[in-house]
Order: C-alpha cells, then sequence, then structure tokens
C-alpha cells in the first residue's frame, strides 16, 4: 500500500469544466458537494483505503521563528495557501493508477447546478522514508 495525497485548489490548476466558484453556490449546492464527499470518503473507509480528509477554511497566516521574542506573522505578498489549497483527502492504496482512479471519481463531486465540477486535484505521493540526518 501507498499513500497519497488529493489535494483540491481553489485556484493555480486549469480550470475545472464547471468552473463557478464555490462562494457562488445555493446552500442546496454546498450540501449536495459535501454529502458527494462524505459518502466517498465513507465507501473508501470500508475498503480501508481512507486515511483521512479536511476542507480547509480560506483564513490563514504565515508564520515562522525568528529567534528569541514573539515570531513573525505576515499575510503576504506571496501565494498562500489560503489562497490555493481547498482541502485534501489522504488515500491508502495499492498502486498509483488506483489513486488517480480515486481522484478522477472525486474530481466529479457536484457543484453549481448539481453538476459534476471536473476540477483537476493534485495527486502527491507521500514520502514514506525519513531522510538521514546531516551534520
Amino acid at each position: 500500500m501507498a499513500k497519497y495525497l488529493l489535494l483540491k485548489h481553489y485556484r493555480g490548476a486549469p480550470a475545472a469544466v464547471n468552473d463557478v466558484p464555490m462562494d457562488q453556490w445555493t446552500p442546496e449546492e454546498l450540501s449536495a458537494h459535501l454529502r458527494y464527499m462524505r459518502e466517498f470518503a465513507a465507501r473508501l473507509e470500508s475498503t480501508g483505503e481512507f486515511v483521512d480528509s479536511q476542507a480547509l477554511s480560506p483564513e490563514g497566516t504565515f508564520v515562522r521563528s525568528d529567534g528569541e521574542g514573539r515570531p513573525p506573522v505576515t499575510d503576504g505578498p506571496f501565494a498562500e495557501t489560503k489562497d490555493l489549497i481547498a482541502g485534501w483527502m489522504v488515500i491508502d492504496v495499492d498502486s498509483y493508477e488506483r489513486a488517480l482512479e480515486l481522484a478522477a471519481e472525486l474530481s466529479a463531486a457536484p457543484g453549481a447546478g448539481g453538476k459534476p465540477i471536473h476540477e483537476w486535484l493534485e495527486v502527491r505521493p507521500i514520502m514514506t522514508e525519513h531522510l538521514p540526518a546531516t551534520d
């Protein structure tokens, strides 16, 4: 088994077929989309292929260590994940081909008008080996 990250983007990927932004969906359209996502995850959970998933809020802050004292916090001016990443799902599957198959199915979640979004998802393998420590 290998783990893969299925990454949903707000923007940065090629445009989806049904490219109506989520903040313009009706409450019913949003509910149908979330129901699809829950049912998809439940089905993968029953096959042992589901690891975890989360939808991300558009709010976020960059922070880093700056030595002692208060860490610096900024809201830009670079591309921020809060503007790009909508959510993610981690799956544990037998092959890369299976990861692509599931990503394609997830891409068809309903959006505006109840029609499939056919959004692009980024499929990233999760590293399983630890990198050696360097001196």
